[in-house]
């Protein structure tokens, strides 16, 4: 797909009004967007191509600016202006500020209703090509922040909006969004009976079943370079009498699937290593569970943990720099514990609750997310590296009034959010929180039930 997709920086001085654009500038930092959010104005799109084909590509604009508007809102960075209150009729302004373009926009009028940035972006479609024309203007400095055309093939629309989306933060920010994510995650979409295993956007868009075992599948994991896909799936082999919990590793591009740990027992629990050339896992083999560290061919080329003491040892997690993370029940009740990449220098770093389990590492490997229950359900914890400050993201009732179990925490790419599952609604739906708790929505909004969701890097 990117290779269709053809990103053009436009010329940055169109009028002597943007030639001091500033490059690399942060707008928005962190700390401050906490405490009190930008205010963004994003007029409707603009349609440059033919008049009589307005109306037929309509709502491929409406699919840009939705996906754009949601991606911006959701960065927690953005308060959004209610077009309702523009002083201009933006569809009879250009998209560039007068006196440079003949009928430009005045930036007098985004500064009156105290807009902090202003989006001005068109469309046209010739045949299957799409192109998408976007300015972004610090309208204090009435100043050019970002100026790009985007070109693709029609089908692109949803990509391309994201694209911009990350661009936009990065040029604001510094740091690029997670809007090019993916997920990865075990649903019952296909039928009560069994669980398949999926990947959509981040946003819940464009699902795609990418298992059809007709049993349960679950635990999926991301390669490193967003390539391949770890996970379990209950097999019954030839000649056996009962299923066993094998892992299977997915290549995307080529389908081709293979098992690579079939062991007696438990075979689950897939991280992959930094560099992608090894999985950890958890495997029993007819004993009490430990985390071994195994190639992509299914060779044992390290055993990660030993008991103590016929405790178990499950769930790894891998950080940038080869530390893992695990859940073990070696002090009695489970809890998170750290080691280094070969199981060494382990650290309890949990001690409160009655069941701690799923840690997932943040992408700079200085917070780690899990699932704590202390009464009857679980909820989403964030504490830095060696268990200090730790905070709680969720606290959630059902419509009986109990509360609700928020399970499976995954950073997202760019270290911001946390995603995690939620029965809140009776259903086990995926959520999103800012990694501080302040701000929650809800990706998924069906009927069905999702397990254990990974967070993919941003997929080019």
């Amino acid at each position: 797909m990117m290779k269709q997709l053809l990103i053009l920086l436009l010329t940055v001085g169109l009028c002597p009004l943007f030639s001091h654009a500033q490059e690399n500038g942060i707008y928005i930092k962190l700390g401050e967007a906490r405490t009190k959010k930008s205010l963004l104005a994003f007029p409707p799109l603009q349609y440059s191509g033919a008049p009589n084909t307005a109306s037929k590509y309509q709502s491929t604009g409406v699919e840009i600016f939705n996906t754009v508007n949601n991606d911006l809102s959701v960065s927690s960075y953005f308060q959004m202006i209610d077009q309702k209150a523009f002083l201009e009729d933006t569809s009879k302004v250009g998209m560039m500020p007068a006196p440079g373009q003949p009928n430009g926009f005045k930036f007098q009028s985004w500064t009156a209703v105290g807009a902090d940035f202003l989006i001005r972006a068109g469309y046209s479609i010739t045949g299957n090509e799409l192109t998408f024309e976007t300015f972004l203007y610090h309208v204090p400095r009435a100043q050019l922040v970002l100026g790009k055309k985007y070109r693709g093939p029609v089908s692109s629309a949803r990509r391309i909006a994201h694209t911009y989306a990350n661009d936009v933060l990065k040029a604001l920010s510094g740091t690029e969004g997670p809007f090019l994510s993916r997920i990865v995650v075990s649903s019952d979409r296909s039928g009560k009976d069994t669980k398949e295993i999926y990947v959509m956007d981040w946003d819940g868009a464009n699902v795609d079943q990418v298992s059809s075992h007709r049993t349960i599948s679950i635990s999926p994991a991301w390669s490193p370079d967003g390539k391949k896909i770890a996970y379990t799936s209950y097999v019954r082999r030839v000649g056996a009498k009962f299923k066993n919990a094998d892992m299977l590793l997915l290549d995307l591009s080529s389908g081709r699937r293979s098992l690579v740990s079939y062991r007696q027992g438990i075979n689950s629990g897939a991280a992959f290593s930094p560099d992608g050339r090894h999985i950890y896992l958890t495997v029993s083999q007819g004993t009490n569970p430990d985390i071994y560290k195994m190639t992509l061919d299914g060779d044992l080329a390290a055993k990660i943990t030993n008991g103590p003491a016929g405790a178990m040892n499950v769930e790894p997690a891998t950080a940038a720099d080869g530390r893992i993370a695990f859940s073990s029940d070696r002090a009695g009740r489970p809890m998170i514990y750290t080691a280094d990449s070969s199981g060494n220098n382990v650290k309890r770093i949990t001690f409160a609750g009655v069941f701690n389990s799923s840690p997932s590492w943040s992408p700079d490997g200085k917070k780690i997310a899990f699932a704590g229950q202390s009464d009857n359900n679980f909820d989403i914890f964030v504490m830095n590296a060696d268990g200090t400050g730790m905070i709680r993201l969720t606290s959630a009732k059902k419509p009986n009034g109990k509360m609700s179990s928020n399970e499976d925490p995954s950073f997202s790419p760019d270290g911001r959010f946390v995603m995690y599952t939620s029965d809140r609604t009776g259903k086990n739906q995926i959520y999103i929180s800012t990694v501080d708790g302040t701000e929650e929505r809800r990706v998924t909004n069906d009927n069905h039930n999702y397990y254990k969701p990974k967070w993919s890097k941003n997929i080019e």
